[in-house]
């Protein structure tokens, strides 16, 4: 026989996080309709978004689930400390990475909450998208998301009315992508998360105020820079490849960055020693002796084996470190991306159909509860039930399509399928009959 999971495992690590959470809804009925609409999250649906999670969970319309995520009293803020706490519980270790990065969701119209025309990932190029930043928390035994800010353009905080439509709090104002990195480092190590690091790509490691704010904490960071950005030393501000350039072969040391799906992650690294930069608004001067000898700043530099491709990251600790450590945290910079992927392609958290400021807040809260919980679950599994002979260890697809089929189909309650049909022609009638008014009061017809 191969690897056998117990359900009974996974439905009790189930409760333990609904139970976590069952506090922050005031109304039992609102409690189960939560925990229905989490379970929607995990469920192997084509699509998921309030009608087909209401229809998965037996409901007569979408209306309860609407209703959940717009307009429901419950507490969307403390639901996710409670999932940094359950993930830094979990997962946590004090040598662990704070990750951060933003993602896009290609959305249509201008009346989703933060849409415009904007660069993402996501497409690659400038699309009609909506953007948000998140952070990653990454440990020994995994990572998971544990909170995210949505990026209002200038476009939506220079429009009030726009931003009052779309219900945005009116004390909500423009920061961009760093500062709500910042806001959110900031919130996760005032609440005592154990993290020894902060990682990020160019648009954080380009922002003085995030380093500035690290170094003022100490905590260690490792932030990607772009070739031209200059960086300080002993002889001025110097261009980082330029910086490169210069060093003799021996500077260069094989490390890998971390195992990946083909093996480990090797590239060239070397390590370059700066001094703090004229910039800050830290004062280089006001550092006592202690401070001085210990804190250390580095420009960290990767080298691709085959192709000499560079890569350049700004690096601090408030105490020396090894090159090793650095290229360690530098590869945790990765797992944000596979958040990514896991949380959109198993927790639906892209698929959100919902234009406003309170919905999204929570249907992302609820898509990265039940990624947690499978990044959880997976720990625990390769932790207490090593993987047999022959097997690579239980991954979060392997656990949600065995949690799919184990626990959450066998106890639901199916809907009435002719109820459901009926509500959707309905509904389809009443909004193909609103728009044919619409377009013949446009036309100024009788």
């Amino acid at each position: 026989m191969g690897h056998r999971v117990e359900p009974d495992r996974w439905r009790a690590e189930t409760d333990r996080l609904l139970a976590l959470v069952a506090a922050r809804f005031g109304r039992i009925e609102t409690r189960r309709r939560a925990a229905r609409f989490l379970v929607g999250l995990l469920a192997g649906l084509p699509r998921k978004n309030c009608w087909s999670i209401a229809e998965h969970a037996g409901e007569v319309d979408p209306h309860g689930m609407q209703y959940l995520l717009g307009r429901a009293s419950w507490d969307t803020d403390g639901v996710r400390d409670d999932l940094r706490d359950y993930v830094t519980t979990n997962l946590g270790d004090t040598d662990a990475v704070l990750v951060v990065d933003e993602t896009g969701d290609l959305k249509k119209g201008t009346c989703t909450v933060g849409v415009q025309r904007q660069y993402t990932g996501t497409a690659g190029r400038i699309e009609n998208a909506q953007v948000a930043v998140y952070l990653t928390y990454a440990g020994v035994r995994g990572h998971a998301m544990i909170d995210r800010e949505l990026y209002l353009p200038k476009s939506w905080t220079g429009d009030p009315d726009r931003c009052a439509e779309a219900g945005v709090p009116a004390d909500i104002e423009f920061l961009t992508k760093p500062a709500l990195a910042t806001g959110m480092i900031c919130r996760a190590l005032n609440a005592g998360v154990p993290a020894r690091w902060i990682a990020g790509d160019e648009v954080y490691g380009a922002d003085p105020a995030l380093r500035d704010e690290l170094e003022i904490r100490r905590v260690g960071y490792v932030l990607a820079i772009g070739c031209d950005r200059r960086v300080p030393t002993a002889f001025g501000l110097i261009r980082a490849d330029t910086l490169t350039a210069s060093l003799p072969k021996r500077a260069w040391q094989r490390l890998s960055a971390g195992a990946g799906a083909k093996g480990e992650r090797y590239y060239h690294w070397a390590l370059v020693a700066l001094v703090p930069a004229a910039d800050s608004v830290l004062d280089p001067a006001g550092d006592d002796r202690k401070d001085a000898d210990t804190q250390c700043r580095w420009l960290l530099v990767r080298r691709h084996r085959r192709t000499g491709e560079l890569a350049f990251y700004r690096c601090y600790s408030p105490e020396p470190v090894p090159l090793r450590e650095l290229v360690r945290v530098a590869g945790r910079r990765w797992t944000v991306e596979e958040s990514f992927q896991a949380g959109k392609g198993l927790a639906g958290l892209d698929e959100h159909q919902v234009r406003r400021w309170t919905s999204w807040r929570r249907w992302t809260v609820f898509a990265m509860l039940a990624h947690a919980l499978l990044a959880v679950i997976a720990a625990n599994e390769h932790s207490a039930r090593p993987a047999s002979a022959g097997l690579i260890a239980l991954t979060c697809i392997e656990i949600r399509r065995l949690l799919t089929l184990l626990i959450i189909e066998p106890s639901r309650v199916t809907a009435c399928p002719h109820a459901w049909s009926t509500w959707r022609r309905r509904h389809q009638y009443r909004a193909r009959t609103s728009h044919y008014h619409r377009q013949e009061a446009a036309l100024g017809w009788p």
